[in-house]
């Protein structure tokens, strides 16, 4: 008789010890899938966390322009990058504002040799430390973007707008210190700088009031092409990825020449936890994969030393010992199948709780290291054919370690010892 018929029919015939495997895989494959979904679940909230968070790495030199800035952000490690090039500039058409203090000395320099604005230039406006810490804010319109570097575009600080009754939409126009260049740029958005103006007299380009944020090639264009950068902000995704760039940068700039700075504390207290729970996932997946294992082998030790005499008889019959090992190796694999399918079921019913209970999505109120905690989407726990497919590999690899290793007895058998020890 063929094994595989051999072994449906031992099943049918053994119900409730069938029911009883089954209840063990279920467990099994139940906790098996839970692990690889919350592996995955980990693994999806680390990439959204390095996406949104990300590390910052700030490089501040003298040889440092706008060129290498750009050459060093489409480095494959940086996901953003922010330029800061300063400029003083003079305005046309409206009036700057002005300390209320007496000046103290007339000899003083002047108010602001370079001109009474402070000019600059960005790429991500959003990247810069006092927007994305929340304590300067764009209070109407928007900040700078990307899709910005081409255009002729102003955010000015809300008591400039005030006192010249600016608003977004509006056109202002700002020249070059030494009045050969000028450039009218539409007001993109009105931002409040909590700061407040100094108590002593002050040159009104350090005034709070009269920052104006535009593009860095509005600013290269005023200056000639001769402004430097006072530093650039890069983002990246792990720290990790931090000596790649600083390699790069230290080839281009040269060895001391530049300061490098990496903040990570944001990244470390919000995606090490979750790096950490997908290692316990993986784990729990291993460990659960050896307990199976050691639980279904004794089962199967214990079937087969009930099952001696049925061994006997059909060694005694011709049947290749072989057949018998994979006979239970058959049996076991069928029971497993539904228990695979019984899990994915439940995985697919239960996983947003679980979701919620074990991989919870990292605080979103902290701050660390003058880094705000960036919006990270919740974890999603789903059944997808690849994690059930896992499941499946295990699963079966489980029972033939589980049937094999103890059926490898049933090699040793002979028919007449068998026999005559069950007479």
């Amino acid at each position: 008789m063929n094994f595989v018929k051999r072994a449906g029919m031992s099943l049918r015939a053994r119900k409730s010890r069938t029911a009883a495997l089954l209840g063990i895989f279920v467990v099994i494959c139940c906790l098996l899938l839970g692990g690889f979904l919350l592996e995955a679940a980990a693994a999806r909230l680390e990439a959204e966390a390095q996406r949104t968070i990300g590390v910052d790495v700030t490089i501040a030199g003298k040889r440092l322009t706008p060129a290498l800035a750009d050459r060093l952000g489409s480095e494959p490690p940086v996901t953003r990058y922010n330029p800061l090039l300063p400029l003083t500039a003079g305005a046309h058409g409206f009036d700057p504002l002005v300390s209320p203090q007496p000046k103290p000395r007339p000899d003083r320099g002047g108010d602001g040799e370079g001109g009474p604005l402070a000019l600059r230039g960005v790429r991500d406006l959003g990247m810069l430390l006092p927007f994305s810490f929340g304590s300067t804010k764009i209070t109407s319109g928007r900040g700078i973007v990307l899709q910005d570097a081409d255009r002729a575009v102003a955010v000015i600080e809300e008591r400039l707008a005030a006192k010249n009754g600016l608003k977004v939409g509006d056109t202002i126009q700002v020249g070059s210190a030494d009045g050969k260049r000028n450039v009218s740029m539409q007001v993109l958005g009105v931002f409040r700088d909590p700061r407040q103006d100094p108590s002593q007299w002050t040159p009104s380009d350090e005034l709070p009031g009269n920052t104006l944020y535009v593009p860095t090639a509005v600013v290269e264009r005023l200056g000639g092409g001769a402004a430097g950068l006072d530093e650039v902000v890069f983002r990246i995704g792990s720290p990790e990825q931090a000596e790649r760039l600083h390699a790069e940068t230290k080839r281009l700039l040269g060895t001391g020449d530049f300061d490098f700075r990496v903040n990570d504390k944001a990244y470390r207290d919000q995606v090490r936890p979750v790096q950490r729970v997908g290692a316990f996932a993986g784990l729990i997946v291993w460990v659960i994969a050896l307990a199976g294992a050691l639980t279904l082998g004794l089962v199967v030790m214990l079937q087969i030393r009930e099952r001696r005499h049925e061994l006997g008889v059909l060694l005694s019959m011709g049947e290749k010992k072989w057949k018998l090992v994979f006979q239970h190796v058959v049996e076991a694999a069928v029971v497993c199948l539904p228990a695979i399918a019984v899990a994915a079921l439940a995985g697919h019913a239960a996983g947003p709780s679980l979701g919620g209970a074990l991989l919870d999505r990292p605080p979103r109120n902290t701050v660390a290291a003058g880094v705000p905690d960036a919006e990270v989407a919740p974890p999603t726990v789903r059944v997808d054919p690849a994690d059930v497919g896992k499941v499946a590999g295990l699963g079966l690899g489980i029972c033939l370690v589980s049937t094999a290793v103890p059926g490898l007895g049933i090699l040793r058998l002979h028919p007449r010892s068998i026999l005559a020890d069950s007479e």
